[in-house]
């Protein structure tokens, strides 16, 4: 059963590596830059949209105990509806 926890633990490490990666990307579209000068971590703009989508999802997930494939769907279509609405 070692080999199998191994590929467990491989696979549960690259899909919360693929997380963080789509995550950050998401939310933070123009990236981050370090300021050395006063040596401060200046994140740019928050995509507000994705972070509403986010906190929704989170709230849909684990408060009120929808389905991901229903939580999916949704954040999907306000995605596309908040797309079609801002300028």
């Amino acid at each position: 059963t070692a080999p199998l926890t191994a590929i467990t633990a491989a696979v549960v490490g690259v899909v919360c590596n693929l997380g963080v990666l789509f995550t950050w990307n998401v939310l933070f579209p123009n990236g981050f830059t370090l300021n050395v000068v006063n040596v401060n971590l200046v994140l740019n703009a928050v995509d507000q949209q994705a972070l509403l989508i986010a906190i929704l999802a989170a709230v849909a997930l684990f408060y009120w105990k929808r389905k991901v494939t229903e939580v999916i769907v949704v954040g999907a279509f306000i995605g596309v509806i908040l797309q079609w609405i801002s300028p």
